[in-house]
């Protein structure tokens, strides 16, 4: 492992009794962070799920009198209202007019230009543990964009409610995109401020650069805490059965098959105009957060999945299941490329064609898995 010179990472002992309740994300410890902040100029990497206690960080900072000159936001905008995909564009927050820069749009990195009189950025974002949930990639560019201008970066870290196990193919370079920045599987077992030590730590970022790097780690948290989000992370994330379901479900973001988008229960059912399909009926319509819904409009048939466990782990087995109840590849894949960059290589599909096994597939990529769980070990902040 490559221990970079400029990474500081902030240790705090962990209790011994760790407890989902006494959970203390990064953000409400400021005795920590607001004195690396004092008389410095401050960009702010925010949403919605951005919260010091039971207030915004933004205001929290402010009333810190900490120098916040701009924000920058992530997909689904500075308040988490956009739709997956939509792009959000630049604008004034109208509660500090402090403004507000959009990191998912034509500008995903932040420039030169946009950090120059910034002496720190601070980072904030609720990930769900996911690789192709794009908090990450955005924590990579940000990670670049720092590196590559000398500005220091403090991660404010949270807990991951997917943090529990690992699973997946592992990405493969030439299917490198927005929802696959780095070599790692699908569900990747880190949180962010993990993420990013390792980032760092194996020279993933342009040229090889280094970032000045500060970690804020959660107190009382291990990988095995079980963790509800005080807020929904996205629109279509709204409660702790999606944000499980959410590794596997995603992969019918490339088929015509509904999981759930503009119904009050998105990503916890599968479905699809056609009653063969099962006995469980939704109908998407147009829903803040879900404006132009697949199916919209349309009666779907499947499976309703809200009572899922919440032990609930990454699995092939909904797609597989819908892939088969199809007589024609055509009419349940809408995009193959779609779905190899989700799942990060072309293999996948070949063998879903050929027949193969759920046992069989996922012994394929059994190996590269298990180098990155040895790799993960060496960049854990919380026991496992």
């Amino acid at each position: 492992m490559k221990i970079p010179s400029l990474l500081i990472i902030l240790f705090v002992i962990l209790s011994a009794r760790i407890s989902a309740q006494s959970v203390r994300p990064g953000a409400d410890q400021p005795a920590i962070f607001i004195p690396l902040l004092q008389g410095k100029n401050i960009a702010l990497v925010a949403n919605h799920t951005s919260l010091a206690g039971d207030q915004h960080l933004l205001d929290f900072l402010l009333k810190k009198q900490v120098s916040v000159k701009k924000v920058f936001c992530p997909e689904h905008g500075f308040r988490g209202e956009a739709d997956a995909g939509e792009q959000i564009t630049d604008q004034t927050d109208p509660a500090t007019g402090i403004p507000v820069i959009s990191l998912y749009g034509k500008n995903r990195k932040p420039s030169a230009g946009q950090l120059t009189g910034i002496d720190i950025v601070v980072f904030d974002l609720q990930d769900v543990g996911v690789r192709f949930y794009t908090y990450l990639s955005t924590m990579y560019y940000v990670m670049e964009a720092c590196a590559g201008n000398d500005v220091p970066l403090i991660i404010l870290d949270r807990p991951n409610p997917n943090g529990d196990y690992v699973a997946g193919p592992v990405l493969k370079p030439e299917f490198r995109s927005f929802v696959g920045m780095i070599p790692i599987p699908v569900v990747h077992g880190c949180t962010l401020g993990e993420l990013a030590g390792m980032i760092d730590g194996e020279g993933w970022l342009s040229n090889g650069e280094s970032c000045m790097l500060t970690v804020v780690p959660v107190q009382n948290y291990s990988h095995q805490t079980r963790y509800t989000l005080p807020v929904k992370p996205s629109p279509n994330l709204p409660n702790d059965v999606a944000v499980r379901l959410y590794p596997s479900l995603c992969f019918f973001e490339a088929t015509h098959a509904s999981i759930g988008r503009g119904t009050p229960f998105p990503f916890q059912v599968i479905g699809y105009p056609d009653p063969s399909m099962g006995k469980f009926m939704f109908t998407p319509e147009s829903v803040p957060g879900a404006k132009e819904p697949l199916q919209k409009g349309k009666i779907c048939y499947g499976d309703d999945l809200r009572q899922a466990s919440l032990d609930n782990k990454f699995s092939l087995s909904y797609f597989l299941m819908y892939y088969h109840r199809f007589d024609e590849e055509k009419k349940f894949l809408s995009s193959e490329r779609w779905f190899n960059l989700l799942v990060g290589n072309d293999q996948v599909i070949k063998d879903v064609r050929a027949g193969m096994t759920l046992d069989a597939i996922e012994a394929s990529w059994r190996e590269e898995l298990q180098q990155y769980v040895d790799l993960r070990r060496e960049y854990l902040l919380y026991p496992e």
